[in-house]
């Protein structure tokens, strides 16, 4: 074994100098530009090709998002809808002088023949119809006799049974391009009533009497899509038609309705 000298060891180690060294604070800039460095900017966070931080999973966590809050929003609309019509079928919460026609409004024939409904319906001047209605309830507007103006929006497909009956004062109706029927004594004993323009709507049916008695009633404009009726559409309406024209015959009043429009 053969022995080695100092100067034979500062040869085989050299020895760095300590002088020329830079003190860093920062652990990052310590390894910035080193293999360290690259080996953490080419690893994903968590390790991986982890799902959870791809462009993917954010769309499909946003997607579920949007589709919760569409389903929320819509069970509220229905819930608030529900409370709504469950507090105006109680008749005493309409405003006085207005009747508001909303979901499940028909009205019994007992109650519409009641003193208190009588007493509260001759003092109504105003129809509110509530969103999302598709039926102006049975007796709803039956004997309001101040009732000079209606106007009925689009979305209502039916009009029911005893409707506007007795409204003596109704003189302007617009109905809606989206009704289908005009039920039973809707409008019967409108005396008021002069023009009746249902042209421009999707009606298919007119029913038993809807018009009866319309002494007034002058004019009506029909649609190509009636093409059913109930019994004495036009019974009583005696200045609708020329004299030679028997008002029990639908048939023959549309007809001469329909050539004259």
């Amino acid at each position: 074994m053969s022995n080695m000298t100092s100067e034979d060891l500062s040869n085989a180690i050299e020895v760095p100098d300590l002088s020329n060294l830079e003190v860093v604070d920062d652990e990052e800039e310590a390894f910035d530009g080193s293999e360290l460095d690259a080996a953490a900017i080419d690893t994903p966070a968590g390790g991986g090709d982890d799902f959870m931080h791809t462009d993917d999973f954010r769309r499909l966590f946003v997607g579920f998002l949007m589709v919760d809050t569409l389903v929320a929003m819509r069970w509220l609309d229905r819930k608030w809808q529900a409370v709504v019509e469950n507090k105006l079928t109680e008749f005493e919460d309409e405003p006085f002088g207005e009747i508001i026609v909303h979901g499940g409004n028909d009205i019994s024939d007992e109650e519409a023949y009641s003193g208190a409904r009588k007493e509260k319906t001759k003092q109504v001047t105003k129809v509110i119809f509530l969103l999302n209605v598709t039926k102006v309830g049975e007796y709803a507007c039956y004997k309001a006799s101040m009732l000079v103006v209606v106007d009925i929006p689009e979305g209502i497909t039916i009009i029911g049974d005893w409707s506007f009956a007795c409204c003596s004062s109704l003189k302007d109706i617009k109905f809606p391009k989206s009704l289908t029927l005009i039920n039973d004594f809707s409008f019967s004993g409108c005396f008021g009533l002069e023009v009746v323009d249902l042209l421009h709507t999707n009606v298919l049916e007119l029913g038993q009497q809807p018009f009866y008695g319309c002494k007034s009633l002058r004019e009506m404009k029909v649609p190509d899509s009636l093409v059913k009726f109930g019994y004495g559409v036009f019974h009583k309406c005696s200045n609708l038609v020329s004299s030679d024209i028997d008002v029990s015959d639908n048939k023959a009043v549309v007809a001469y309705l329909r050539s004259i429009q």
